[in-house]
């Protein structure tokens, strides 16, 4: 499955660089939009909660000094509050890494080209090919548990581009189909 596959989409890549190159960024780019906007909500709440924390804190300082609330709810909520705002002091690097992650992976479809022509013929598949072009496969559950012919969805993530869809199959195929064309007497 993934010979055949990555013969063919590097044989695209090859034969069809505009459009190749066209698919893949209108595909990815909406998709990375909407990811760098969910990431940067998530880092823009953990933010606010940090501070909001903060203020929190100190209003619970207040209280206990000014004799408002015992100490034993004073330490308990503190504790709390503590505990969170380390998680979340813990996770906003984290976040913010992913960020500039997936800023940087703005998908780069003329390098998958450029590796593409770098190997017109794969014959063989070596490990250093497949770490070259395929980032990771993932195997979806068969859709009957316990039976070996149901069908089980293979995706597999190319480097530089992610995941392809069928349109790319669609427009290979129709490219290999001989042209065959009607004359009018």
């Amino acid at each position: 499955m993934t010979g055949g596959d990555l013969r063919r989409v590097t044989h695209y890549a090859r034969q069809h660089e505009f459009l190749f190159a066209k698919h893949i960024t209108q595909k990815n780019s909406a998709e990375i939009r909407r990811e760098i906007a969910q990431t940067e909500r998530d880092l823009e709440n953990l933010k606010r909660r940090d501070t909001e924390l903060t203020v929190l804190f100190k209003r619970l300082y207040e209280d206990n000094v000014l004799g408002k609330i015992p100490n034993e709810v004073f330490r308990k909520l503190s504790d709390d509050y503590l505990s969170e705002q380390k998680e979340i002091q813990t996770t906003i690097p984290k976040k913010e890494s992913e960020l500039e992650r997936l800023k940087a992976s703005v998908i780069n479809a003329s390098a998958f080209i450029d590796k593409a022509k770098q190997y017109t013929e794969i014959n063989e598949f070596t490990a250093e090919l497949l770490h070259l072009f395929i980032e990771r496969v993932e195997v979806e559950e068969r859709t009957e548990k316990w039976s070996r012919t149901a069908m089980q969805e293979i995706n597999i993530y190319y480097r530089d581009i992610g995941l392809l869809d069928n349109m790319i199959e669609a427009q290979a195929e129709e490219q290999e189909q001989p042209q065959t064309s009607i004359e009018v007497a």
